[in-house]
Protein backbone atom coordinates (compact mmCIF):
# COMPACT_ATOMS: atom_id res chain seq x y z
CA UNK A 1 0.00 0.00 0.00
CA UNK A 2 1.42 3.39 -1.01
CA UNK A 3 1.96 6.20 1.47
CA UNK A 4 -0.86 8.17 -0.19
CA UNK A 5 -3.24 5.26 0.30
CA UNK A 6 -2.15 4.95 3.93
CA UNK A 7 -2.83 8.61 4.53
CA UNK A 8 -6.25 8.31 2.90
CA UNK A 9 -7.05 5.22 4.92
CA UNK A 10 -6.11 6.94 8.19
CA UNK A 11 -8.23 9.94 7.20
CA UNK A 12 -11.19 7.66 6.49
CA UNK A 13 -10.79 5.93 9.84
CA UNK A 14 -10.69 9.31 11.60
CA UNK A 15 -13.89 10.37 9.84
CA UNK A 16 -15.56 7.06 10.67
CA UNK A 17 -14.35 7.29 14.27
CA UNK A 18 -15.80 10.78 14.58
CA UNK A 19 -19.16 9.49 13.33
CA UNK A 20 -19.17 6.64 15.82
CA UNK A 21 -18.10 9.00 18.64
CA UNK A 22 -21.00 11.36 17.89
CA UNK A 23 -23.51 8.51 18.09
CA UNK A 24 -22.07 7.37 21.43
CA UNK A 25 -22.15 10.93 22.79
CA UNK A 26 -25.77 11.53 21.84
CA UNK A 27 -26.59 8.14 23.42
CA UNK A 28 -24.96 9.35 26.65
CA UNK A 29 -26.79 12.66 26.40
CA UNK A 30 -30.26 11.09 26.50
CA UNK A 31 -30.27 9.70 30.07
CA UNK A 32 -28.38 12.77 31.28
CA UNK A 33 -31.02 15.08 29.84
CA UNK A 34 -33.73 13.07 31.61
CA UNK A 35 -31.82 13.49 34.86
CA UNK A 36 -31.88 17.27 34.45
CA UNK A 37 -35.64 17.26 33.83
CA UNK A 38 -36.45 15.21 36.93
CA UNK A 39 -35.93 17.89 39.63
CA UNK A 40 -38.34 20.22 37.82
CA UNK A 41 -40.94 17.76 36.50
CA UNK A 42 -40.34 14.45 38.27
CA UNK A 43 -38.76 11.29 36.95
CA UNK A 44 -41.90 9.61 35.63
CA UNK A 45 -43.39 12.58 33.70
CA UNK A 46 -39.98 13.33 32.16
CA UNK A 47 -39.98 9.89 30.52
CA UNK A 48 -43.48 10.01 29.01
CA UNK A 49 -42.54 11.49 25.61
CA UNK A 50 -38.74 11.55 25.73
CA UNK A 51 -37.85 8.25 24.07
CA UNK A 52 -40.49 8.60 21.36
CA UNK A 53 -39.13 12.03 20.47
CA UNK A 54 -35.53 10.79 20.43
CA UNK A 55 -36.49 8.01 18.00
CA UNK A 56 -38.33 10.45 15.69
CA UNK A 57 -35.57 13.09 15.83
CA UNK A 58 -32.89 10.47 15.16
CA UNK A 59 -34.80 8.98 12.24
CA UNK A 60 -35.42 12.40 10.68
CA UNK A 61 -31.76 13.31 11.13
CA UNK A 62 -30.59 10.15 9.40
CA UNK A 63 -32.86 10.39 6.39
CA UNK A 64 -32.26 14.12 5.94
CA UNK A 65 -28.51 13.94 6.43
CA UNK A 66 -27.70 14.74 2.81
CA UNK A 67 -30.01 17.76 2.75
CA UNK A 68 -28.64 19.04 6.08
CA UNK A 69 -25.09 18.50 4.87
CA UNK A 70 -25.78 20.45 1.70
CA UNK A 71 -27.61 23.32 3.41
CA UNK A 72 -24.84 23.73 6.00
CA UNK A 73 -22.10 23.55 3.41
CA UNK A 74 -20.63 20.56 5.23
CA UNK A 75 -20.11 22.58 8.43
CA UNK A 76 -22.86 21.00 10.56
CA UNK A 77 -20.54 18.64 12.54
CA UNK A 78 -18.45 21.64 13.57
CA UNK A 79 -21.49 23.41 15.03
CA UNK A 80 -22.37 20.49 17.30
CA UNK A 81 -19.90 21.24 20.16
CA UNK A 82 -21.24 24.79 20.46
CA UNK A 83 -24.83 23.53 20.38
CA UNK A 84 -24.07 20.96 23.10
CA UNK A 85 -22.65 23.69 25.36
CA UNK A 86 -25.77 25.81 24.85
CA UNK A 87 -28.20 23.06 25.90
CA UNK A 88 -27.95 23.56 29.71
CA UNK A 89 -28.24 27.34 29.35
CA UNK A 90 -31.34 27.26 27.16
CA UNK A 91 -32.77 24.56 29.40
CA UNK A 92 -32.29 26.73 32.48
CA UNK A 93 -34.33 29.58 31.01
CA UNK A 94 -37.11 27.23 29.90
CA UNK A 95 -37.23 25.75 33.41
CA UNK A 96 -38.25 29.18 34.73
CA UNK A 97 -41.50 28.80 32.79
CA UNK A 98 -42.35 25.34 34.14
CA UNK A 99 -45.43 26.50 36.06
CA UNK A 100 -46.86 28.07 32.89
CA UNK A 101 -45.95 25.11 30.69
CA UNK A 102 -47.37 22.55 33.09
CA UNK A 103 -46.70 18.84 33.18
CA UNK A 104 -46.18 16.77 30.99
CA UNK A 105 -46.17 19.64 28.46
CA UNK A 106 -43.11 21.17 30.12
CA UNK A 107 -40.77 18.20 29.64
CA UNK A 108 -41.92 17.81 26.03
CA UNK A 109 -41.43 21.51 25.31
CA UNK A 110 -37.95 21.42 26.87
CA UNK A 111 -37.03 18.35 24.82
CA UNK A 112 -38.24 19.98 21.61
CA UNK A 113 -36.27 23.18 22.07
CA UNK A 114 -33.16 21.80 23.78
CA UNK A 115 -32.50 18.14 23.15
CA UNK A 116 -34.26 16.92 20.02
CA UNK A 117 -32.38 19.41 17.77
CA UNK A 118 -29.10 18.08 19.20
CA UNK A 119 -30.22 14.51 18.48
CA UNK A 120 -31.39 15.31 14.95
CA UNK A 121 -28.25 17.21 13.93
CA UNK A 122 -25.88 14.78 15.67
CA UNK A 123 -27.40 11.76 13.92
CA UNK A 124 -27.38 13.62 10.59
CA UNK A 125 -23.72 14.57 11.03
CA UNK A 126 -22.73 11.10 12.24
CA UNK A 127 -24.55 9.47 9.31
CA UNK A 128 -22.79 11.68 6.81
CA UNK A 129 -19.40 11.07 8.42
CA UNK A 130 -19.93 7.31 8.38
CA UNK A 131 -21.09 7.51 4.78
CA UNK A 132 -17.97 9.45 3.79
CA UNK A 133 -15.51 7.47 5.90
CA UNK A 134 -16.73 4.11 4.65
CA UNK A 135 -17.34 5.29 1.05
CA UNK A 136 -20.93 4.05 1.19
CA UNK A 137 -22.43 6.71 -1.03
CA UNK A 138 -20.72 5.39 -4.11
CA UNK A 139 -22.76 2.16 -4.21
CA UNK A 140 -26.23 3.66 -4.27
CA UNK A 141 -28.05 0.47 -3.27
CA UNK A 142 -30.30 -0.47 -0.36
CA UNK A 143 -27.57 -2.43 1.42
CA UNK A 144 -25.16 0.49 1.46
CA UNK A 145 -27.92 2.73 2.88
CA UNK A 146 -29.65 0.51 5.43
CA UNK A 147 -26.70 -1.44 6.85
CA UNK A 148 -25.08 1.74 8.24
CA UNK A 149 -28.51 2.90 9.48
CA UNK A 150 -29.00 -0.31 11.45
CA UNK A 151 -25.37 -0.22 12.56
CA UNK A 152 -25.81 3.33 13.80
CA UNK A 153 -28.91 2.32 15.73
CA UNK A 154 -26.94 -0.55 17.30
CA UNK A 155 -24.12 1.81 18.29
CA UNK A 156 -26.63 4.23 19.83
CA UNK A 157 -28.43 1.44 21.73
CA UNK A 158 -25.22 -0.04 23.12
CA UNK A 159 -23.99 3.42 24.07
CA UNK A 160 -27.29 4.17 25.83
CA UNK A 161 -27.13 1.01 27.95
CA UNK A 162 -23.47 1.64 28.76
CA UNK A 163 -24.26 5.25 29.70
CA UNK A 164 -27.01 4.24 32.12
CA UNK A 165 -24.61 1.82 33.83
CA UNK A 166 -21.86 4.41 34.17
CA UNK A 167 -24.25 7.09 35.40
CA UNK A 168 -25.91 4.86 37.99
CA UNK A 169 -22.51 3.93 39.39
CA UNK A 170 -20.77 7.31 39.43
CA UNK A 171 -23.54 9.96 39.56
CA UNK A 172 -22.75 12.47 42.29
CA UNK A 173 -19.21 11.20 42.88
CA UNK A 174 -17.47 14.24 41.35
CA UNK A 175 -18.14 17.69 39.88
CA UNK A 176 -18.47 16.45 36.31
CA UNK A 177 -20.72 13.62 37.50
CA UNK A 178 -23.41 15.99 38.67
CA UNK A 179 -26.35 16.41 36.31
CA UNK A 180 -25.39 19.68 34.68
CA UNK A 181 -21.72 18.78 35.09
CA UNK A 182 -22.33 15.73 32.91
CA UNK A 183 -23.95 17.92 30.25
CA UNK A 184 -20.84 20.10 30.13
CA UNK A 185 -18.56 17.06 30.17
CA UNK A 186 -20.41 15.58 27.19
CA UNK A 187 -20.19 18.92 25.38
CA UNK A 188 -16.45 18.90 26.01
CA UNK A 189 -16.23 15.43 24.47
CA UNK A 190 -18.18 16.73 21.46
CA UNK A 191 -15.44 19.32 20.97
CA UNK A 192 -12.79 16.57 21.18
CA UNK A 193 -14.61 14.35 18.68
CA UNK A 194 -15.12 17.24 16.24
CA UNK A 195 -12.50 19.98 16.88
CA UNK A 196 -13.92 23.26 15.66
CA UNK A 197 -13.13 26.96 15.62
CA UNK A 198 -16.88 27.52 15.87
CA UNK A 199 -16.60 26.53 19.52
CA UNK A 200 -16.07 30.23 20.17
CA UNK A 201 -19.86 30.57 19.80
CA UNK A 202 -20.25 28.59 23.03
CA UNK A 203 -18.22 31.01 25.19
CA UNK A 204 -21.24 33.00 26.49
CA UNK A 205 -23.02 29.79 27.50
CA UNK A 206 -19.91 28.37 29.18
CA UNK A 207 -19.44 31.58 31.19
CA UNK A 208 -23.10 31.56 32.19
CA UNK A 209 -22.95 27.92 33.25
CA UNK A 210 -20.00 28.39 35.59
CA UNK A 211 -21.13 31.68 37.09
CA UNK A 212 -24.93 31.89 36.99
CA UNK A 213 -26.54 28.53 36.26
CA UNK A 214 -27.93 27.45 39.68
CA UNK A 215 -27.91 23.80 38.64
CA UNK A 216 -24.11 23.59 38.43
CA UNK A 217 -22.30 22.73 41.64
CA UNK A 218 -19.80 25.59 41.77
CA UNK A 219 -19.51 28.07 44.65
CA UNK A 220 -20.56 30.97 42.42
CA UNK A 221 -23.55 29.11 40.95
CA UNK A 222 -24.58 27.94 44.44
CA UNK A 223 -24.55 31.56 45.61
CA UNK A 224 -26.87 32.41 42.71
CA UNK A 225 -29.10 29.51 43.76
CA UNK A 226 -29.28 30.72 47.34
CA UNK A 227 -30.13 34.24 46.20
CA UNK A 228 -33.12 32.86 44.28
CA UNK A 229 -34.13 30.66 47.22
CA UNK A 230 -33.87 33.51 49.75
CA UNK A 231 -36.37 35.51 47.73
CA UNK A 232 -38.84 32.69 48.39
CA UNK A 233 -37.93 32.36 52.07
CA UNK A 234 -35.71 29.28 51.73
CA UNK A 235 -32.01 28.49 52.11
CA UNK A 236 -29.93 25.61 50.78
CA UNK A 237 -28.22 23.52 53.46
CA UNK A 238 -26.72 20.76 51.30
CA UNK A 239 -27.20 19.08 47.93
CA UNK A 240 -25.83 16.13 46.00
CA UNK A 241 -26.83 14.00 43.03
CA UNK A 242 -27.35 10.37 43.91
CA UNK A 243 -28.73 7.06 42.73
CA UNK A 244 -32.40 7.81 43.44
CA UNK A 245 -32.44 11.46 42.42
CA UNK A 246 -31.26 14.98 43.13
CA UNK A 247 -31.07 15.13 46.94
CA UNK A 248 -31.05 18.45 48.76
CA UNK A 249 -31.75 19.80 52.24
CA UNK A 250 -33.60 23.12 52.50
CA UNK A 251 -34.51 25.38 55.41
CA UNK A 252 -37.70 27.41 55.43
CA UNK A 253 -36.55 30.71 56.93
CA UNK A 254 -39.98 32.08 57.74
CA UNK A 255 -41.84 29.15 59.30
CA UNK A 256 -38.81 27.38 60.72
CA UNK A 257 -38.74 23.90 59.23
CA UNK A 258 -36.22 21.79 57.31
CA UNK A 259 -37.01 19.39 54.46
CA UNK A 260 -35.17 16.82 52.39
CA UNK A 261 -35.93 16.86 48.70
CA UNK A 262 -35.57 14.05 46.15
CA UNK A 263 -36.15 15.31 42.61
CA UNK A 264 -39.69 16.75 42.54
CA UNK A 265 -40.84 15.33 45.88
CA UNK A 266 -40.19 15.70 49.58
CA UNK A 267 -38.90 12.78 51.63
CA UNK A 268 -39.94 14.45 54.87
CA UNK A 269 -39.06 17.30 57.14
CA UNK A 270 -38.68 18.55 60.71
CA UNK A 271 -39.58 21.66 62.62
CA UNK A 272 -36.27 23.25 63.61
CA UNK A 273 -37.57 26.43 65.23
CA UNK A 274 -36.89 26.20 68.95
CA UNK A 275 -39.12 27.38 71.78
CA UNK A 276 -37.94 28.11 75.29
CA UNK A 277 -40.35 25.84 77.16
CA UNK A 278 -40.86 23.13 74.55
CA UNK A 279 -38.14 20.49 74.32
CA UNK A 280 -39.38 17.19 72.81
CA UNK A 281 -36.97 14.26 72.79
CA UNK A 282 -37.06 14.28 68.99
CA UNK A 283 -37.70 17.08 66.53
CA UNK A 284 -41.33 17.14 65.43
CA UNK A 285 -41.98 16.06 61.83
CA UNK A 286 -43.85 18.36 59.49
CA UNK A 287 -46.02 15.51 58.15
CA UNK A 288 -48.44 13.58 60.34
CA UNK A 289 -48.04 10.32 58.40
CA UNK A 290 -44.53 9.67 59.75
CA UNK A 291 -45.81 9.96 63.31
CA UNK A 292 -48.78 7.75 62.47
CA UNK A 293 -46.36 5.04 61.32
CA UNK A 294 -44.98 4.98 64.87
CA UNK A 295 -48.36 3.60 65.99
CA UNK A 296 -47.08 0.20 64.85
CA UNK A 297 -45.83 -0.05 68.46
CA UNK A 298 -49.35 0.38 69.80
CA UNK A 299 -50.91 -2.62 68.07
CA UNK A 300 -51.98 -5.08 70.73
CA UNK A 301 -50.66 -8.64 70.85
CA UNK A 302 -52.99 -11.62 70.50
CA UNK A 303 -52.30 -12.72 74.05
CA UNK A 304 -52.89 -9.28 75.52
CA UNK A 305 -49.49 -8.91 77.15
CA UNK A 306 -47.78 -5.55 76.46
CA UNK A 307 -44.81 -5.51 74.12
CA UNK A 308 -41.43 -4.78 75.68
CA UNK A 309 -39.48 -2.25 73.61
CA UNK A 310 -36.09 -3.21 74.98
CA UNK A 311 -36.47 -6.79 73.72
CA UNK A 312 -38.13 -5.90 70.39
CA UNK A 313 -36.62 -5.60 66.94
CA UNK A 314 -37.78 -3.43 64.06
CA UNK A 315 -37.07 -3.36 60.33
CA UNK A 316 -37.59 -0.09 58.47
CA UNK A 317 -37.70 -0.24 54.65
CA UNK A 318 -37.03 3.30 53.37
CA UNK A 319 -35.47 6.00 55.52
CA UNK A 320 -36.57 9.44 54.35
CA UNK A 321 -35.43 11.95 56.97
CA UNK A 322 -35.59 9.23 59.61
CA UNK A 323 -38.63 10.32 61.64
CA UNK A 324 -40.10 6.86 62.29
CA UNK A 325 -36.85 4.94 62.86
CA UNK A 326 -35.58 7.70 65.16
CA UNK A 327 -38.68 7.28 67.31
CA UNK A 328 -38.32 3.49 67.39
CA UNK A 329 -34.68 3.84 68.41
CA UNK A 330 -35.62 6.36 71.10
CA UNK A 331 -38.04 3.81 72.55
CA UNK A 332 -35.13 1.36 72.90
CA UNK A 333 -36.04 -0.88 69.97
CA UNK A 334 -33.17 -2.48 68.04
CA UNK A 335 -33.79 -0.99 64.59
CA UNK A 336 -32.45 -2.07 61.20
CA UNK A 337 -32.80 0.52 58.42
CA UNK A 338 -32.69 -0.56 54.78
CA UNK A 339 -32.13 2.42 52.48
CA UNK A 340 -31.02 2.19 48.85
CA UNK A 341 -29.55 5.70 48.66
CA UNK A 342 -26.36 6.42 50.65
CA UNK A 343 -26.83 10.18 50.31
CA UNK A 344 -30.29 10.01 51.90
CA UNK A 345 -28.76 8.15 54.84
CA UNK A 346 -25.88 10.62 55.10
CA UNK A 347 -28.15 13.67 55.04
CA UNK A 348 -30.63 12.11 57.50
CA UNK A 349 -27.74 11.58 59.91
CA UNK A 350 -26.08 14.97 59.42
CA UNK A 351 -29.10 17.27 59.18
CA UNK A 352 -32.08 15.43 60.74
CA UNK A 353 -30.53 13.93 63.88
CA UNK A 354 -30.90 10.26 62.95
CA UNK A 355 -29.40 8.39 65.95
CA UNK A 356 -26.24 6.47 65.21
CA UNK A 357 -27.24 3.42 67.27
CA UNK A 358 -29.01 1.53 64.51
CA UNK A 359 -28.14 -1.16 62.00
CA UNK A 360 -27.71 0.48 58.60
CA UNK A 361 -28.04 -1.46 55.37
CA UNK A 362 -27.42 0.49 52.15
CA UNK A 363 -29.01 -1.90 49.69
CA UNK A 364 -32.02 -2.40 47.48
CA UNK A 365 -34.86 -3.73 49.66
CA UNK A 366 -35.64 -6.64 47.32
CA UNK A 367 -32.04 -7.86 47.57
CA UNK A 368 -32.02 -7.44 51.34
CA UNK A 369 -35.23 -9.41 51.85
CA UNK A 370 -34.16 -12.13 49.41
CA UNK A 371 -30.77 -12.54 51.10
CA UNK A 372 -32.33 -12.48 54.58
CA UNK A 373 -34.75 -15.24 53.62
CA UNK A 374 -31.96 -17.39 52.21
CA UNK A 375 -29.64 -16.97 55.20
CA UNK A 376 -29.07 -19.90 57.55
CA UNK A 377 -30.66 -17.99 60.41
CA UNK A 378 -33.21 -15.51 58.97
CA UNK A 379 -33.75 -12.47 61.20
CA UNK A 380 -37.12 -12.05 62.88
CA UNK A 381 -38.68 -8.66 63.56
CA UNK A 382 -41.51 -7.63 65.86
CA UNK A 383 -42.22 -4.54 63.75
CA UNK A 384 -41.75 -3.80 60.07
CA UNK A 385 -42.28 -0.31 58.64
CA UNK A 386 -42.53 -0.14 54.85
CA UNK A 387 -42.24 3.47 53.62
CA UNK A 388 -40.72 3.80 50.17
CA UNK A 389 -42.59 6.54 48.31
CA UNK A 390 -40.35 8.94 46.37
CA UNK A 391 -40.34 11.02 43.22
CA UNK A 392 -44.09 10.94 42.74
CA UNK A 393 -44.43 7.19 42.32
CA UNK A 394 -44.37 4.02 44.36
CA UNK A 395 -41.67 1.48 43.41
CA UNK A 396 -44.16 -1.20 42.44
CA UNK A 397 -41.70 -4.07 42.87
CA UNK A 398 -41.87 -3.43 46.63
CA UNK A 399 -45.64 -3.98 46.66
CA UNK A 400 -45.74 -7.31 44.86
CA UNK A 401 -47.10 -10.48 46.38
CA UNK A 402 -43.62 -12.02 46.35
CA UNK A 403 -41.96 -9.12 48.18
CA UNK A 404 -44.69 -8.89 50.80
CA UNK A 405 -44.49 -12.64 51.37
CA UNK A 406 -40.77 -12.16 51.95
CA UNK A 407 -41.49 -9.51 54.58
CA UNK A 408 -44.03 -11.81 56.20
CA UNK A 409 -41.38 -14.49 56.56
CA UNK A 410 -39.21 -12.02 58.49
CA UNK A 411 -42.02 -11.05 60.86
CA UNK A 412 -42.49 -12.81 64.18
CA UNK A 413 -45.69 -14.78 64.71
CA UNK A 414 -47.12 -11.92 66.75
CA UNK A 415 -45.48 -9.21 64.63
CA UNK A 416 -46.98 -6.10 63.06
CA UNK A 417 -46.30 -4.33 59.77
CA UNK A 418 -47.17 -0.75 58.79
CA UNK A 419 -47.15 0.05 55.08
CA UNK A 420 -47.32 3.61 53.78
CA UNK A 421 -48.94 3.99 50.37
CA UNK A 422 -48.89 7.48 48.84
CA UNK A 423 -51.10 7.95 45.82
CA UNK A 424 -54.59 8.46 44.49
CA UNK A 425 -56.61 5.94 46.47
CA UNK A 426 -59.48 6.13 43.98
CA UNK A 427 -57.34 4.50 41.27
CA UNK A 428 -56.76 0.86 40.45
CA UNK A 429 -53.14 0.67 41.79
CA UNK A 430 -54.28 1.56 45.32
CA UNK A 431 -56.98 -1.12 45.26
CA UNK A 432 -54.52 -3.64 43.80
CA UNK A 433 -51.99 -2.79 46.51
CA UNK A 434 -54.51 -3.18 49.33
CA UNK A 435 -55.78 -6.51 47.99
CA UNK A 436 -52.20 -7.79 47.59
CA UNK A 437 -51.38 -6.83 51.18
CA UNK A 438 -54.56 -8.49 52.45
CA UNK A 439 -53.65 -11.65 50.54
CA UNK A 440 -50.49 -11.92 52.64
CA UNK A 441 -51.58 -10.47 55.98
CA UNK A 442 -54.98 -11.69 57.23
CA UNK A 443 -55.79 -8.93 59.73
CA UNK A 444 -55.46 -5.32 58.54
CA UNK A 445 -56.85 -1.84 59.15
CA UNK A 446 -56.40 1.13 56.82
CA UNK A 447 -56.06 4.80 57.73
CA UNK A 448 -55.48 7.92 55.66
CA UNK A 449 -53.37 10.84 56.81
CA UNK A 450 -56.22 13.34 56.64
CA UNK A 451 -59.82 13.59 55.56
CA UNK A 452 -60.56 14.22 51.89
CA UNK A 453 -59.95 17.79 50.80
CA UNK A 454 -62.77 20.05 49.73
CA UNK A 455 -61.88 19.52 46.08
CA UNK A 456 -62.39 15.77 46.61
CA UNK A 457 -58.78 15.05 45.65
CA UNK A 458 -57.95 11.50 46.67
CA UNK A 459 -54.15 11.74 46.51
CA UNK A 460 -53.07 11.05 50.08
CA UNK A 461 -50.84 8.99 52.35
CA UNK A 462 -52.58 5.80 53.37
CA UNK A 463 -51.14 3.57 56.10
CA UNK A 464 -52.13 -0.08 56.22
CA UNK A 465 -51.50 -1.72 59.62
CA UNK A 466 -51.47 -5.53 59.52
CA UNK A 467 -50.81 -8.44 61.82
CA UNK A 468 -49.31 -11.70 60.75
CA UNK A 469 -51.74 -13.47 63.05
CA UNK A 470 -55.51 -13.47 62.60
CA UNK A 471 -56.36 -14.87 66.01
CA UNK A 472 -57.82 -11.54 67.13
CA UNK A 473 -58.78 -8.36 65.23
CA UNK A 474 -56.14 -5.67 64.99
CA UNK A 475 -56.54 -3.19 67.84
CA UNK A 476 -54.43 -0.34 69.22
CA UNK A 477 -53.73 0.07 72.91
CA UNK A 478 -54.23 3.45 74.48
CA UNK A 479 -51.00 5.47 74.36
CA UNK A 480 -49.28 6.57 77.55
CA UNK A 481 -47.12 9.64 78.18
CA UNK A 482 -43.90 7.82 77.25
CA UNK A 483 -45.21 7.03 73.77
CA UNK A 484 -45.24 10.72 72.87
CA UNK A 485 -41.53 11.35 73.59
CA UNK A 486 -42.43 14.74 75.06
CA UNK A 487 -43.97 15.86 71.74
CA UNK A 488 -47.23 17.77 71.44
CA UNK A 489 -47.25 16.87 67.74
CA UNK A 490 -47.24 13.16 68.59
CA UNK A 491 -50.00 13.67 71.11
CA UNK A 492 -52.13 14.94 68.23
CA UNK A 493 -51.13 12.61 65.40
CA UNK A 494 -49.72 9.37 66.85
CA UNK A 495 -53.06 7.55 67.05
CA UNK A 496 -54.55 6.85 63.59
CA UNK A 497 -57.92 8.59 63.23
CA UNK A 498 -59.25 8.61 59.68
CA UNK A 499 -60.06 4.97 58.98
CA UNK A 500 -60.82 3.84 55.43
CA UNK A 501 -63.43 1.18 54.79
CA UNK A 502 -61.61 -1.66 52.95
CA UNK A 503 -64.77 -2.42 50.99
CA UNK A 504 -64.04 0.55 48.70
CA UNK A 505 -61.04 -1.33 47.31
CA UNK A 506 -63.05 -4.45 46.59
CA UNK A 507 -65.32 -2.40 44.35
CA UNK A 508 -62.54 -1.77 41.82
CA UNK A 509 -62.31 -5.39 40.66
CA UNK A 510 -63.40 -4.54 37.14
CA UNK A 511 -60.06 -2.88 36.35
CA UNK A 512 -57.97 -5.99 36.57
CA UNK A 513 -56.62 -8.86 38.62
CA UNK A 514 -56.95 -9.00 42.37
CA UNK A 515 -53.27 -9.15 43.38
CA UNK A 516 -49.99 -7.82 42.01
CA UNK A 517 -47.31 -10.34 41.08
CA UNK A 518 -43.76 -9.48 40.11
CA UNK A 519 -44.01 -10.44 36.45
CA UNK A 520 -47.02 -8.16 35.84
CA UNK A 521 -45.85 -4.83 37.31
CA UNK A 522 -45.71 -3.26 33.84
CA UNK A 523 -49.52 -3.20 33.83
CA UNK A 524 -49.39 -0.26 36.25
CA UNK A 525 -47.25 2.14 34.22
CA UNK A 526 -50.11 4.22 32.83
CA UNK A 527 -51.55 4.62 36.32
CA UNK A 528 -48.15 5.60 37.71
CA UNK A 529 -47.93 8.35 35.09
CA UNK A 530 -51.26 9.77 36.20
CA UNK A 531 -50.35 9.54 39.88
CA UNK A 532 -47.00 11.25 39.30
CA UNK A 533 -48.70 14.14 37.49
CA UNK A 534 -51.16 14.55 40.38
CA UNK A 535 -48.25 14.53 42.81
CA UNK A 536 -46.46 17.19 40.77
CA UNK A 537 -49.45 19.51 41.10
CA UNK A 538 -49.51 18.96 44.86
CA UNK A 539 -45.80 19.62 45.29
CA UNK A 540 -46.13 22.90 43.38
CA UNK A 541 -48.58 24.02 46.09
CA UNK A 542 -46.34 22.83 48.93
CA UNK A 543 -43.31 24.89 47.92
CA UNK A 544 -42.88 27.83 45.50
CA UNK A 545 -42.16 27.21 41.82
CA UNK A 546 -38.76 28.87 42.09
CA UNK A 547 -37.63 26.35 44.71
CA UNK A 548 -38.32 23.47 42.33
CA UNK A 549 -36.94 25.24 39.24
CA UNK A 550 -33.69 26.53 40.75
CA UNK A 551 -32.45 23.22 41.99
Amino acid sequence: MSSVQQVLQRANWRITGAGVALLVLVAFSSPVFLLTLAPVYGTTPSHIFHNYGVAIAGGVGWFLKDIIHRLSGGRMPYLLPALAFWVPTIQNFIFQQSSSLGNPTGPLFTDIFCFYPLVLLTVASAGKLLQSGLHLNQHGDLVSEHVPFLGSYAIYSIGHVFAEGIISKFLGSAFFFSRTGLQLFIATLYSVAVPSKLLVLAIPSILFSFTANPHLHTSRATAVLNTALHEEGYALVARQDSSTGYISVLDNLEDGFRVMRCDHSLLGGQWIKEYRHYKPELKDPIYAVFTMLEAVRLVETDHGAPRVDASSKALVIGLGVGTTPSALISHGIETTIVEIDPVVHKFATQYFHLPSNHISVIEDATSFVHNAQKSSNPPQYDYIVHDVFTGGAEPVELFTLEFLQGLSSLLTHDGVIAINYAGDISLYPAALTVRTIQAVFPSCRIFREEVAAEDNAEFTNMVIFCKKSSTTPLQFRDPVAGDYLGSKFRETYLMPKHEVNPSRFREIEKYGKSVLVAKETNRLHKYLDRGALEHWEIMRKVMPNAVWENW
